[in-house]
């Protein structure tokens, strides 16, 4: 990868001013494995003060001396740069931040405060890397490993472990083993972390390629305990004869079938947390055990999980709705278009394809080898059947009340003759569905004698049911169903 202009130009100036200037960090990272990376962050001798003074278009709006300077670039990775000051840090009292930030003036203090060998280092703008750490072999090796001893690093910052597991769902590396043995020792330590940066580490890993590995880590560890201990109670609770997996891994199955799919992040989070009811539902032991109810008890559960993470209102209750309902009952011609109707309202119209998709997720995580059998796309046929406006006289902009006003008439044949008459004129040209037009068309129908009328209506209304065959034909040939 080359180093884009915009980022070449802030180095340079900030070298013409007499200034050193490094990419650091991820970013070397990504352009080391040939990938392009999602932000640029720079670091320099320089003081906030004196970055703003080369830059003057930039902005200053926290406590560890980075300066955000812009640039004109059209890609949005690159319109805002970071740059930071060298730093050394000094203790951790919240586990999270620095109590003070101090900045240095040699490059290898600043690296040696960084996180993760892969993460500590500095790239010229000529390409050249300097790796005090051995980062780039870890690398090439795919290994996360802490700089320097990993349990001062993690009592510097506890979130770091939680990074480390994100990496790995993340972009594939294993941790290193001394890494991996500081995090069992100090996962405590992420309790006095803040929730909010707990959830948004969580949400980054739930939405990676390996979540399922990164959530297997999270229990390896211990961490799951300070995150989602509630579906700690699922590992090693078997199931009966429908299911070949624990419950802890039929729910982690479950989400690999997500991942795979590359559903969005409140599937895969359902999808996890569909079966989180099942061991406190459970009545005996072996083939025959039973889980009735689990569905609403894993909501309840559900709910606990997504406040205790604080994730935001609209985001909490879709997926609580879709552990709900996850276990909604369909056999073709048993169920009827009005409970269809009352699944539809339960859940939101909105979130029936996602619903759809947590019970895809469960099917494939209990074994079976088909996603979706005949069952569903019949329910997805019967969903779209129900829930689009059907080709009937509802769509006309005149109604029967409208009709018999403009007549000064009461309710009867002639009017529903009247309504038939204009639905065959309104299928042929949808153009002609207007107040207006239609107000205009019911006087001039009105003047036609009984059996005039009577065939106009009868043809519409032949026309109609026709025309509604089509669709229903249509959404089945969607869905693969007869």
């Amino acid at each position: 990868m080359k180093i884009p202009a915009e980022v070449k130009n802030i180095v340079q100036k900030l070298q013409a001013a007499g200034y050193e200037a490094y990419i650091i960090g991820g970013s070397v990272r990504h352009l080391i494995v040939g990938e392009s990376p999602n932000d640029w962050d720079l670091t320099t001798n320089a003081r906030p003060e004196e970055i703003q003074k080369i830059f003057p278009d930039s902005f200053y709006e926290n406590n560890f001396g980075t300066v955000g300077v812009k640039t004109d670039s059209d890609d949005p990775t690159l319109q805002v740069i970071e740059v930071t000051t060298y730093r050394i840090e000094s203790k951790y009292t919240d586990k999270r931040h620095p109590d003070d930030v101090m900045y240095a003036d040699r490059l290898e203090d600043d690296l040696r405060r960084r996180d993760f060998t892969m993460n500590a280092l500095a790239m010229s703008e000529d390409g050249s890397v300097t790796d005090l750490f051995g980062g780039q072999g870890d690398i090439k090796n795919k290994v996360i490993r802490a700089v320097g001893d990993p349990n001062e690093r993690f009592n510097e910052d506890a979130l770091r472990m939680m990074r480390a597991v994100r990496f790995v769902a993340q972009i594939g590396f294993t941790i290193e083993s001394g890494t991996l043995e500081a995090i069992k020792k100090n996962n405590g330590l992420i309790a006095a972390v803040s929730k909010e940066r707990i959830r948004d580490e969580l949400l980054l890993l739930i939405d990676s390629p390996d979540a399922d590995s990164g959530i297997e880590i999270l229990r390896e560890t211990g961490l799951m305990k300070f995150v989602m201990p509630e579906l700690l109670e699922g590992v090693g609770v078997a199931q009966n004869k429908h299911h070949i997996y624990t419950v802890w891994e039929h729910n982690i199955k479950a989400l690999r079938y997500a991942c795979d799919k590359g559903y969005s992040a409140e599937v895969r989070l359902a999808s996890l947390l569909h079966d989180v009811g099942k061991p406190r539902s459970k009545r005996g032991d072996g083939h025959d055990s039973t889980f009735y109810g689990h569905e609403m008890i894993g909501a309840n559960m559900t709910a606990q999980v997504v406040d205790r993470l604080r994730l935001p209102l609209k985001q909490a209750e879709k997926i609580i709705k879709l552990v709900r309902y996850h276990l909604f009952y369909y056999n073709v011609g048993e169920v009827t278009e009005s409970s269809v109707r009352r699944l539809v309202a339960n859940i939101g119209k909105e979130n029936v394809e996602d619903l759809i998709k947590v019970r895809e997720a469960d099917r494939i995580g209990s074994g079976v080898p088909k996603a979706k059998p005949y069952k569903l796309r019949h329910l997805q046929f019967m969903i779209d059947k129900v829930a689009r406006d059907p080709i009937s006289p509802k769509m006309l902009k005149v109604k029967g009340d409208d009709i018999m006003r403009l007549l000064g008439a009461e309710a009867g044949p002639r009017v529903g003759m009247i309504i038939n008459a204009l639905m065959n004129e309104v299928l042929d040209d949808p153009s002609k569905n207007s107040a207006e037009y239609l107000s205009n068309r019911v006087l001039e129908l009105n003047k036609l004698d009984e059996k005039e009328l009577a065939d106009l209506g009868k043809i519409g209304r032949q026309k109609m049911l026709k025309e509604e065959e089509k669709e229903v034909v249509k959404i089945k040939e969607k869905h693969y169903v007869e």
